[in-house]
């Protein structure tokens, strides 16, 4: 047994006040699990809406947030292999990774891939997994298409445009601050556009879209912010194009216009990448070694904007 500290979640709220650093106890590893010394444990949006009790999954209080992290073995526990103690690895956990040392299932940890940081290793499960999955699995990008990435400022965001460069497209991506979209535009954007109105909403791109790609609009728009942007989406989508839907960070569900789905001939997907690999483990499995081969060839370079110690991550 040791002891250790967490974050923990001990009321559902819309801040983050009933959160507090606990010491808590770990049993050692049982069978099949892996204990680990956490180095670094990335913040996904995923993590507050379980705080706030908006996720679909709902963990039971009081729960440790942070689901994806990367750390060193330090025990192993029965019927495992292929790890041992000093190991480099990350790892992917729905939550409880806000932790200086955790038990995690040998079957969610990989080794960091080829000589990336513990930062960036912590950073790119979640943010490229969704991307890949979004861009490959479900709008079938091509080299060539314009790809429309919204919130390209944020980590899926970042993700999309590393992702989509790789595949071959021309991309667009949108962001709120003019310094941000310098960063996406030095990561490999085609062209970036500040979607930041003069009263503070978001939208005022469709035709600088169509301008840009000089047809209909982009071909593939990959939108994890929703609400007015998935509206203003909706008229900037080529003909056949595909609207991929990945989550709602606006705070509103948007519901599309069937008229538009069927005039301009577009399909409307969402993107659930990581329960693609529950239902399906031998497809999750297929992904994340095609993600891990471009890590470790480094194909992609996830971007950390900053870093915090335990004491002041919340």
């Amino acid at each position: 047994v040791r002891e250790t500290r967490a974050y923990r979640c001990h009321a559902i709220s819309e801040d983050i006040g009933s959160i507090t650093l606990d010491s808590v106890l770990v049993e050692d590893p049982g069978p099949g699990e892996v204990q680990i010394n956490v180095k670094a444990c990335s913040v996904n949006f995923p993590d507050l809406l379980m705080i706030q009790g908006k996720y679909q999954f709902k963990p039971n209080l009081p729960f440790a947030p942070g689901g994806e992290a990367s750390g060193d073995v330090i025990a192993v526990g029965s019927e495992v292999s292929g790890l041992k103690e000093g190991d480099r690895v990350v790892f992917g956990s729905r939550h409880g990774c806000f932790a200086e040392t955790l038990n995690v299932s040998a079957d969610a940890i990989n080794p960091i891939p080829g000589s990336m940081t513990y930062a960036k290793a912590a950073s790119y499960g979640t943010a490229y997994q969704t991307a890949y999955v979004a861009l490959t699995h479900r709008g079938n990008l091509q080299p060539g298409e314009w790809l429309l990435v919204h919130g390209a400022t944020g980590g899926v965001g970042m993700a999309a445009v590393d992702i989509g460069k790789y595949l071959g497209a021309r991309v667009i991506g949108t962001g709120g601050t003019d310094a941000k979209l310098a960063v996406v535009k030095s990561r490999g954007a085609d062209e970036v556009i500040n979607y930041t109105q003069a009263d503070g909403s978001l939208g005022g791109f469709r035709d600088r879209v169509k301008s840009i790609t000089g047809t209909g609009g982009a071909d593939v728009i990959y939108d994890p912010v929703g609400g007015d942007v998935f509206d203003e989406s909706m008229r900037c989508v080529n003909w056949g194009g595909r609207i991929l839907t990945i989550g709602f960070t606006s705070g509103r569900w948007p519901q599309a216009a069937v008229n538009l789905i069927l005039i301009k001939q577009i399909a409307v997907i969402g993107v659930r990448a990581g329960e693609v690999g529950r239902r399906d483990p031998q497809l999750g499995r297929k992904f994340h070694n095609e993600l891990y081969q471009l890590a470790n060839e480094g194909l992609i370079d996830p971007y950390v904007c900053a870093g915090f110690p335990l004491e002041r991550a919340v």
